[in-house]
């Protein structure tokens, strides 16, 4: 165990290799690791627990670490360290000493340590705190071995180490060693018994919560009962016996991290002191999050065009010479342009649109939270999500939502609190995706500027009113249907460090880029058989296509838009990309799917349609705001498995986008008359 971004799951991964399976803890959404490994004849089972950075239960992580030390069965315990941060990171290794005896620590990232001129007196670490200290690089493997000797001397009983008690103030020790007693006789034991007693002083209902599920509702209402008794009897004040604990132990941990820790400013110490200061500064720092958000914007615009065409123009020919193929073989005309014009072609259209942007942004995005900017951006937007009551965290999830909805509603596990994790799920559409991007930058492009740097800032003002919209709507949520108390949001800022970009780019595409188009794919086919039924079946020589878009023009109307663009975005549910295309089939009222050639000659489509200004500005709104795609919908389904949230997260950014686009409307239609 031990603080997040130690290194933790780098050990964990070091030992065990492939030997190893990773699920959620009973009833949580906390992903748990365990993983088996074989050394001098024995077998090991090591579990890694949840990052966290104390004991004390305020989050669903120290929870779940917490009630693993107190009530289940282990042998060691390996407390992985920041060696960069000794101080801080002492602090949930002297909790975990109050409850066993039976401790590893190891001092990782001993490679950073050096380039910071830091230098851990070990052996004099190990005689202060009385357990074996390992120093270890994980990343190379340096320091492994090492531990597992240690490991294995302690889980086979061959050496035994008492570790120096942490002594609190006199009186505190006086009312710990008064119900320490009686705690050990409702046990029926004295392992953990002084654990328990500081525990239950607090008066904490989730750390009885945590007895009444182990031990049973009996041993929990006795040890309630001994604790009210002792509180009442000493009248204790839990908040103020808290702060006493926990100065005790920040106290004693900067105590020993200035007795063994020696150390020399060096050079990349105070350039990184001077990133954080114009990262993290008052005015300095959201000016720069916006100028990196737009380079990276930038970026996917100007580097995805090319990919795109060249995919596209690769499966226009295989399409080509597929149906050719298939009519070669007697297949009739009718089902060539249904399998081919239809459904694969709406297959591959998702597949040219969506692979190239992911495949430029993912890495970039990943690039940003390696090297350590993302955690500065949700520090910088942690105030604004907080006066909203929601979680600073959700910074990062709307961020990931740029990629794709989807990976951002998957990435709101981050989240400890339920209230606030089902904020950031239901906010999270009103990003707008990669998926979003190519309507945008083409209208932008066609009716407001043509010059890619200026759409690139056109782009970001869009993203920007996303976001206020985000905060907007995380207040409406927060202050109704989501009412509670906002949750603390610990955040550690990590080092920066140079990121690695083999395993970055390998890890992108399979986590990320990969896991979003299988979805999207799973569910095109489907979509293009529909769209193509709906614009080959025709009633009084009229598709279905065009005569809902006529039953649809009057709320088009409404919102800034027509007909043909309303259906298209309902028909573009499957996957955001095909919206355009879907618009043209029914404006050319052509059967199957239609590219157009260049941004003229679209434009020169919708103007003859009777597209204006307006008309472009409102479909860039509602293609911002408007139900989830499928995609995004099934995920939030899974990670909600509530029908009622999946709604609300289809209504919330609906009815943004309908609002949003009849005000618009109004206001244009005002100004005409003036």
């Amino acid at each position: 165990m031990g603080n997040p971004n130690v290194g933790k799951s780098t050990v964990f991964n070091e030992i065990t290799g492939s030997h190893q399976h990773t699920g959620n803890w009973t009833g949580k959404t906390v992903d748990s690791a365990k993983g088996e490994y074989y050394y001098k004849f024995n077998d090991y089972t090591l579990v890694d627990l949840p990052g966290t950075y104390s004991l004390l239960s305020s989050s669903e992580e120290e929870r779940i670490a917490r009630d693993y030390l107190c009530f289940e069965k282990y042998d060691c315990v390996v407390c992985v360290v920041d060696s960069t941060s000794l101080m801080r990171n002492l602090i949930l290794v002297l909790q975990v000493l109050e409850i066993t005896s039976k401790v590893v620590l190891l001092l990782n990232l001993t490679d950073e340590a050096k380039k910071k001129n830091i230098e851990i007196n070990t052996c004099k670490l190990q005689s202060l705190l009385g357990i074996p200290v390992i120093s270890a690089t994980a990343r190379s493997g340096k320091g492994i071995n090492a531990l597992l000797e240690a490991v294995h001397l302690i889980c086979t009983g061959a050496e035994e180490f008492s570790p120096n008690q942490m002594i609190y103030d006199e009186s505190i020790e006086k009312i710990l060693s008064n119900i320490r007693e009686k705690t050990a006789c409702v046990l029926h034991s004295d392992e953990h018994s002084r654990f328990f007693s500081m525990r239950m002083l607090e008066n904490n209902d989730m750390f009885f919560e945590s007895v009444r599920k182990y031990l049973g509702d009996k041993k929990a209402s006795e040890l309630k009962r001994i604790a009210n008794n002792e509180i009442k009897y000493a009248d204790i004040d839990t908040e103020t016996y808290v702060q006493s604990l926990t100065e005790s132990i920040v106290q004693k941990s900067d105590e020993i991290a200035n007795d063994v820790v020696s150390t020399r400013v060096s050079k990349k110490e105070i350039r990184e002191k001077i990133l954080d200061r114009l990262l993290l500064g008052k005015y300095t720092g959201i000016p720069i999050m916006l100028i990196i958000f737009g380079g990276v914007l930038w970026l996917t615009i100007v580097g995805s065009n090319y990919p795109s065409e060249l995919l596209r123009s690769v499966f226009d020919d295989f399409e080509i010479w597929l149906a050719d193929f298939m009519t070669s073989l007697g297949v009739g005309e009718t089902v060539v342009s249904l399998l081919v014009g239809g459904v694969l072609r709406v297959l591959l259209w998702v597949v040219a649109v969506m692979l190239p942007p992911m495949a430029i942004f993912f890495p970039l995005f990943s690039v940003l939270e390696d090297f350590g900017i993302l955690p500065r951006i949700a520090f910088n937007m942690d105030f604004a999500f907080e006066k909203c009551g929601a979680c600073g965290k959700q910074a990062l999830t709307t961020c990931m939502g740029c990629g794709c909805n989807a990976v951002g509603v998957t990435g709101c596990r981050i989240i400890d609190s339920p209230r606030e994790r089902l904020v950031a799920i239901i906010t999270n559409s009103l990003t707008p995706c990669n998926g979003r991007f190519p309507l945008l930058i083409a209208i932008i492009s066609m009716f407001f500027c043509s010059n890619s740097f200026l759409s690139a800032l056109i782009l970001l003002c869009f993203i920007l009113v996303s976001i206020i919209m985000t905060f907007a709507t995380s207040k409406v949520l927060t202050s109704t249907v989501l009412k509670g108390v906002g949750s603390s949001f610990v955040m550690e800022l990590p080092a920066y460090r140079k990121p690695k970009l083999l395993k970055l780019i390998k890890d992108t595409v399979r986590e990320k880029i990969l896991f979003v188009l299988a979805r999207a794919v799973l569910v095109a086919a489907p979509a293009g058989l529909i769209i193509w039924l709906l614009a080959n079946i025709n009633i009084y020589d009229v598709s279905l296509l065009n005569r809902i878009a006529d039953v649809l023009d009057p709320i088009g109307g409404l919102l800034g838009l027509d007909g043909v663009m309303l259906l298209a975005f309902i028909l573009g549910f499957p996957a955001n990309e095909i919206v355009i295309p879907i618009a043209l089939m029914a404006y050319l009222s052509t059967g199957e799917m239609t590219d157009y050639t260049s941004l003229e000659s679209l434009k020169s489509i919708f103007v003859q349609n009777g597209w204006t200004w307006v008309t472009a500005l409102c479909t860039c709104v509602f293609s911002m705001f408007h139900f989830p795609c499928s995609t995004t919908l099934l995920t939030i389904f899974k990670e909600t498995k509530s029908i009622k949230w999946t709604l609300l997260s289809v209504i919330t950014p609906l009815s943004v986008g309908i609002f949003m686009c009849m005000i618009i409307n109004f206001i244009s239609k005002v100004l005409n008359l003036i």
